[in-house]
């Protein structure tokens, strides 16, 4: 299934009203099944996309089902100290990754950290 959101987007959470930024998507659910039992209490669907989204006022990340998101609408940027680590800009009221600047013409995924690390460890190389 094709995702109603991008990185960058500016969302809702419809059940928790706080706003955020989409970091990474999943085109279906990717934890694990004690954390679905644990935490997705309104059980929505595994087969649809799942969103990385950094809250407004925080300084975490949470993992949202596709069907709790609708847009926001405010113009507002998102405070929360991870913002810089995945964006560079925020502009017309959505966030700007690297890649997005590189080059407008293609949308790549975006590297996140993790994924980093785990390039870095199989590559052999050390930090730089």
């Amino acid at each position: 299934p094709s995702a109603r959101f991008s990185v960058g987007d500016v969302v809702r959470h419809k059940l928790f009203d706080y706003r955020g930024v989409i970091v990474d998507v999943d085109t279906h659910f990717r934890g694990t099944e004690e954390w679905y039992e644990a935490v997705a209490r309104s059980r929505p669907p595994k087969h649809r996309p799942w969103y990385h989204v950094l809250p407004h006022g925080a300084q975490h990340q949470t993992y949202v089902a596709e069907r709790n998101l609708e847009p926001d609408h405010s113009g507002l940027p998102i405070q929360n100290p991870l913002v810089e680590r995945y964006f560079t800009d925020f502009s017309n009221g959505r966030y700007v990754n690297d890649v997005q600047i590189i080059s407008d013409h293609a949308v790549l995924p975006m590297i996140t950290p993790v994924t980093m690390d785990q390039a870095r460890a199989e590559l052999g190389l050390e930090d730089v």
